[in-house]
């Protein structure tokens, strides 16, 4: 396995959906039932490789490229909105297990954090804030506030840059290839925990540092880098 310098990790940057919030599985079925309304099915396969992780412009190119031009674009957004308001109504934004652990592990060793989502700013601000996470994070980029959004590194570059630090000082942590692929083009040491039972593809594999079943595994991972609380300030002061 590479070697990490833990005193070069400085940042970490999580995506949202579906790697903090429980939220990837729920929105798909929104789209899938927003569709479904309109007389039109929305296979699984084709919303991972084509929608998940991605931001809005390019769902939407790739919903019209699939469906055609008969496809109701804001019909079927207006749709899925009116479908997933309902969702969050009655069931809230659950977090995945392990978060709060390893968000404080990462405090604690006072690494800067940053969150980098393609969903846009004024639903990811109200599903951190539903989820008690906002006030964790220095900073938030989500896929309104950049001109290419995942698979390109502009989100995770971005995300550096708002926390002032260097793209090779910084972790990041996905659930989706998409994610992933962007997150290693900025030049981060990527972590993968994929949502559910979904299996990164191939690109994935190869470009993420490792692949983890939860954020319990990643904590212990980046825990062993960085060694226990206290180390860090110990050994940046003898540098």
């Amino acid at each position: 396995m590479v070697r990490i310098d833990p005193i070069s990790i400085r940042a970490a940057i999580l995506d949202m959906d579906g790697l903090m919030l429980d939220t990837e599985t729920p929105v798909q079925r929104c789209c899938q039932q927003a569709a479904a309304a309109l007389g039109f099915s929305l296979d699984a396969e084709f919303y991972e490789r084509n929608l998940l992780g991605r931001a809005w412009p390019d769902a939407d190119a790739a919903l019209i490229a699939h469906f055609g031009p008969t496809f109701l674009l804001d019909d079927f957004k207006a749709r899925f909105q009116a479908v997933w308001d309902r969702h969050i109504a009655m069931h809230g934004v659950a977090t995945k297990p392990g978060l709060q652990d390893f968000l404080t592990m990462l405090e604690q060793r006072d690494l800067k954090m940053a969150v980098a989502t393609s969903t846009h700013e004024k639903e990811a601000e109200a599903h951190l804030r539903a989820a008690g996470v906002r006030d964790r994070f220095q900073a938030v980029v989500t896929g309104d506030q950049i001109e290419r959004g995942k698979p390109a590194p502009d989100i995770y570059l971005e995300a550096a840059r708002r926390l002032n630090v260097r793209a090779a000082e910084c972790i990041a942590l996905e659930d989706s290839n998409a994610g992933v692929i962007a997150a290693t083009s900025a030049g981060m040491t990527t972590l993968m925990i994929p949502d559910g039972d979904r299996q990164p593809s191939v690109e994935a594999r190869s470009r993420a540092f490792s692949v983890l079943p939860s954020l319990r595994e990643a904590q212990r991972l980046v825990s062993s880098w960085l060694g226990p609380k206290g180390d860090r300030a110990a050994a940046k002061h003898e540098r």
